[in-house]
């Protein structure tokens, strides 16, 4: 009788091992959890699972360490692992960490149950195989007495085996929903030209071309994730009839993109498969549960050149290109000349994407702090807020958020250095018990990005229990940006944290009309008053009688009042004439580090 097949599931957060858990029980696999790597590591000392899905953040060891030891392991080297992961940057890192595949948060059944049936399919056909090679061995052992037998006997076997090793090189390089080159093989393809320009071999310059289905997301969402799977695989379909099967690569990048290399007849073939490829989605209709839907597309194509030297590079810069141009209403651009103005201007935001991540895997952030005043009474006890700063390998100077965050947030990885400045800061401040104890409150700014996440809230809460810190000496800042738009998040993030004692506050507040919406409808417990209303209320009557409206408000709704941008004696006494409690600026207190 078959043994079914086990699975280990790896998450810190229950309701994420409870949901897995749910949808892999109707494959008919066997399951074992682990809350931690450090668990899961431990586990496999006693079993060999088929298939390992692996969260990526978690305390302890987080997802990308644990998957390394496991590879370091020679009994679990080819267990097939799944990252789970909500962030579209940690993909490349799991892959590099030994990952074979990876699951998006939040968790979609279908894609779940088919990612597990690939892998499990792959990991059997290669024990299969490796079953099969030793019986050959026996064989030609035992049965060189009849060689005729012998003989037809191992031309059956060595068909079956290279049947299973032309399918195992087919599913490592294919994605299973389009049948289309996958992600690695792109990758694979992309270096080897990046290698044979360096070396001036190629007789073209090759292109990159992104293809970003614009209404993708309506159908997936609206019909399902089954007809979302059968899009893609229609418009896979086209795209390689359309494409030049000598020339051309075609891939699934990710989600609904896309991706095409032309590798000959330069800027015309790209012309020339733009038009073809814009009348073919012209007369394309996607039909599902008697609904038919029209596409359009966003196609952006740009030079590989000498600059580029990696994969990764030329993604991220192609993916820069398209969403400008979207912005800008372009659904059609080819970049031809790699020195024009506007290809410049998108490099060097790819330049502060590849900084900040440097600056991640080097330690080049800082944490600094800047203390916060009561304007009413004396206070014993400090009120700091944190700040953060990228340190410049080549001048060895201070880069502010200013230069940097935008580039976060576009590229999506400003969480990454939100947990950067929450976890060093909780660190140093466990460290040194003299400075917490002088410390009333700490303050750190949280991108609205990053409160959207499902599992930031519990990042911050398992960080307190590491450095086993009080959570009531914690404000949590949240800006007042246009990602702020979910209150649904908003409100589970404000409540888990609050069940821990930390606070909440508005930051930047009066700089958007939403304000007064967020004010009314989530639960802060506290507001800071954004600096450009501050820093002129003294000699500006339009700015004081704002800052007057908002402390007013903020009296009704009993909220204590924080005015950032404090620079001068006359801002203080314009402020205290208020009622407002608390300033922070330059006139109290510059920066220093922590």
């Amino acid at each position: 009788m078959k043994q079914s097949p086990t699975v280990l599931i790896v998450d810190d957060v229950p309701e994420n091992l409870r949901v897995l858990k749910e949808v892999i029980d109707a494959l008919d696999c066997q399951i074992a959890v682990a809350n931690s790597g450090e668990r899961a590591l431990a586990l496999l000392e006693r079993m060999q699972p088929c298939l390992i899905l692996l969260d990526v953040m978690m305390g302890g060891i987080d997802g990308f360490e644990t998957c390394r030891r496991i590879r370091a392991n020679p009994l679990h080297k080819d267990v097939p692992i799944i990252f789970v992961t909500a962030l579209v940057d940690d993909i490349s890192r799991g892959f590099d960490a030994g990952g074979n595949d990876y699951i998006s948060k939040p968790i979609r059944v279908e894609e779940v149950r088919s990612r597990v049936q690939h892998q499990l399919e792959r990991f059997h056909l290669i024990h299969e195989l490796r079953e099969l090679t030793h019986s050959l061995e026996e064989k030609v052992r035992e049965r060189t007495a009849d060689l005729n037998l012998l003989n037809r006997n191992l031309r059956t076997e060595v068909n079956e085996r290279r049947y299973m090793q032309d399918r195992l090189n087919y599913l490592a390089k294919h994605d299973f929903v389009t049948q289309l080159y996958n992600r690695d093989a792109l990758d694979e393809h992309i270096s080897y030209l990046i290698s044979g320009i360096q070396a001036k071999t190629a007789a073209y310059t090759p292109y990159f071309i992104l293809v970003d289905i614009n209404e993708f997301r309506l159908i997936n969402d609206s019909c399902g994730c089954i007809a979302g799977d059968e899009l893609l695989h229609q418009l896979a379909i086209l795209m390689s009839e359309l494409s030049d099967p000598q020339h051309d690569f075609c891939a699934r990048l990710s989600g609904d993109k896309f991706a095409i290399v032309v590798s000959e007849g330069g800027d015309e073939a790209v012309e020339s498969f733009f038009r073809r490829l814009q009348q073919g989605f012209k007369n394309f209709i996607f039909a599902w549960d008697e609904r038919q839907f029209r596409l359009s597309i966003t196609q952006v194509a740009i030079p590989i050149t000498l600059d580029m030297v990696s994969f990764e590079q030329v993604v991220m810069l192609a993916d820069e290109v398209c969403y400008s141009s979207k912005k800008s209403g372009i659904h059609s651009r080819i970049i031809k000349n790699a020195k024009d103005l506007a290809y410049d201007e998108h490099r060097g935001n790819l330049n502060w994407g590849l900084r900040i991540i440097d600056g991640l895997e080097k330690d080049l952030f800082e944490v600094h702090f800047q203390q916060v005043f009561s304007l009413m009474k004396d206070e014993s006890k400090k009120k700091i807020e944190i700040l953060v700063r990228l340190q410049d390998e080549k001048t060895g100077g201070l880069i502010y958020p200013n230069d940097f965050i935008r580039a976060a947030e576009r590229f999506g990885i400003v969480s990454k250095i939100d947990r950067w400045v929450i976890s060093h800061t909780m660190q140093q401040l466990s460290e040194r018990a003299e400075l917490w104890e002088e410390i009333d409150q700490v303050a750190l700014n949280v991108s609205a990005l990053s409160v959207r996440e499902e599992n930031f809230a519990q990042f911050i809460i398992e960080q307190l229990a590491y450095y086993q810190l009080d959570g009531r000496k914690f404000c949590f800042e949240i800006t007042e940006t246009e990602a702020l738009n979910n209150f649904s998040d908003t409100r589970r993030f404000m409540a888990l944290l609050h069940q821990h004692g930390c606070t909440i506050a508005l930051d930047d507040f009066g700089t958007g009309f939403s304000s007064f919406a967020y004010l009314m409808d989530l639960p802060f417990d506290l507001i800071k008053i954004d600096g450009m209303f501050i820093k002129d209320m003294h000699v500006n009557e339009i700015h004081r009688g704002m800052v007057d409206s908002i402390v007013k408000l903020a009296q009704m709704l009993n909220k204590p009042v924080v005015a950032e941008f404090v620079e001068n004696q006359n801002i203080v006494n314009a402020l205290q004439s208020l009622g407002v409690e608390w300033g922070q600026g330059y006139f109290f207190h510059k920066p220093e580090k922590l």
